[in-house]
């Protein structure tokens, strides 16, 4: 955690001891490397910053990281970048959440944005099938490692461990949405705490309190940097559709919530069969691709911006406006999730010091760690079979596409998969190797078996 001489007013802890503070560099080495190994989708992401900030460097405690994550998951878009960005924002102020939040992101748009000229050029994308492969199957095991730790730090009593349980069945099983569950654990921790946690005053004396001036200028201030391509795009002739492309993902940031796959449905009927834009098999092909890259799975989206830009902007060259439609996307997508942390979080640290808004949280924590572990069973099943079926447990409502409990078909596990799973789970947990290495490793595995079996 960082030193509260070093951070905002607003940001500095009401009740904890500082950890280490890290300089700058560091921070900027530390995210830097994340950037560029998180795979494996938010569950692999949040694992990979918890054992970064948590468990290897002491940057914040278990109880501040919780509490930040707890905070992410409400939001709408990418709640890995979030969790960076507050991350970094703790750490050292704005400057270290701009530099984190960024460095989670670019490294998987500059890969997004090879791939994609890669395949608007060519139309080929088979060549990437084992690229990754080694890389997905040690993240499974860096990710079950994380959720058993945060299982045995986060659940420490039966009304947690009944809202753990809960969220994941009613997501695993029913597929509702996550976001109506950890509010609906808000407002049980809530309503239980009335019962149980004494009353406590708010904070509003001293520096602690935000002021709120200065954050509704924070909010402005974000709000116009955000939309502010947008009115450039309408000042110049030919930039019609990608004004269009802009308007549209700025509306999709602020409904994002579930993750890329609860919009994704209603994205790709928008952009193929409303606008055009895209041929049906252009969007699972650009899923395929942000699958394979670090970064939010949402980068499918500069995907389409690049399609977009690559194909209707005139009098420049294609790959020119492919990346300035990629660009742009990333930009409607990306940039609302400072606006979260800069203009919120300050309210969000002061609830620490109010027993029953962190008896809430605590409880939205506890849901948190059911989402993760419905994640990371979505995730590992995925990476361990070649197939998959739903087996339907309630009648179909009409207009929702059939939900039910994901079974694998067991012919179709992949024995390759689970070795490299199995030696990574090995390393980390027995040997206690670094993160790094097991990944290198694993990467390394993988393609040499694709090279001998493809």
């Amino acid at each position: 955690m960082a030193d509260p001489e070093r951070l905002p007013a607003s940001a500095k802890p009401i009740t904890e001891t500082p950890a280490q503070t890290p300089e700058f560099s560091e921070v900027l080495r530390v995210f830097a490397r994340i950037g560029l190994l998180s795979f494996g989708g938010p569950a692999g992401q949040i694992a990979m910053l918890h054992k970064a900030v948590v468990e290897e460097r002491q940057w914040l405690s278990e109880e501040r990281f919780l509490h930040a994550l707890s905070y992410c998951m409400l939001l709408p878009g990418p709640e890995a970048q979030q969790l960076a960005t507050y991350i970094g924002w703790l750490v050292k102020g704005v400057r270290g959440g701009i530099l984190a939040g960024l460095l989670f992101v670019l490294p998987g748009l500059g890969v997004m944005i090879g791939l994609s000229t890669a395949y608007a050029l060519y139309q080929q994308t088979d060549w990437l099938t084992g690229l990754f492969f080694g890389l997905k199957a040690a993240v499974l095991a860096i990710v079950v490692q994380a959720l058993v730790r945060l299982s045995v730090r986060t659940l420490k009593s039966g009304f947690h461990i009944a809202l753990a349980v809960g969220a994941f069945l009613a997501l695993f099983v029913l597929d509702l949405p996550f976001p109506l569950l950890v509010l609906g654990a808000g407002l049980l921790g809530y309503w239980r705490s009335r019962f149980t946690a004494p009353v406590t005053p708010s904070i509003d004396a001293g520096e602690g309190r935000p002021a709120l001036a200065s954050q509704l200028l924070s909010l402005l201030f974000w709000v116009v940097i955000w939309q502010l391509p947008l009115l450039i795009l309408w000042l110049v002739d030919g930039f019609e559709t990608l004004a269009t492309l802009f308007a549209f993902f700025s509306r999709m940031a602020l409904v994002t919530f579930g993750g890329a796959y609860a919009v994704l449905a209603y994205v790709a009927q928008v952009v193929v069969q409303d606008y055009g834009w895209l041929r049906p098999g252009e969007m699972v092909d650009g899923l395929a691709l942000a699958e394979t890259t670090p970064g939010p799975l949402v980068l499918v989206l500069s995907h389409i911006g690049y399609l977009v830009g690559f194909r209707t902007v005139n009098g420049i060259d294609p790959v020119i406006g492919g990346i300035l439609g990629a660009l742009l996307a990333a930009w409607a997508t990306f940039v609302p999730s400072f606006i979260w942390i800069f203009a919120g979080a300050p309210y969000i640290e002061r609830l620490r010091g109010n027993a029953r808004m962190s008896a809430a949280l605590s409880a939205i924590t506890a849901a948190v760690v059911g989402v993760i572990c419905n994640l990371a069973l979505w995730f590992g099943l995925h990476v361990l079979f070649r197939e998959m079926h739903r087996v339907p447990l309630l009648p179909p409502i009409p207009g929702k596409d059939a939900s039910g409990l994901l079974v694998p078909v067991l012919s179709s596990l992949d024995l390759a998969a689970l070795a490299l799973f199995l030696v990574s789970a090995f390393l980390l947990i027995r040997m206690q190797a670094g993160m790094v290495k097991v990944l290198a490793f694993c990467a390394l595995a993988g393609v040499l078996w694709q090279l001998f079996t493809g």
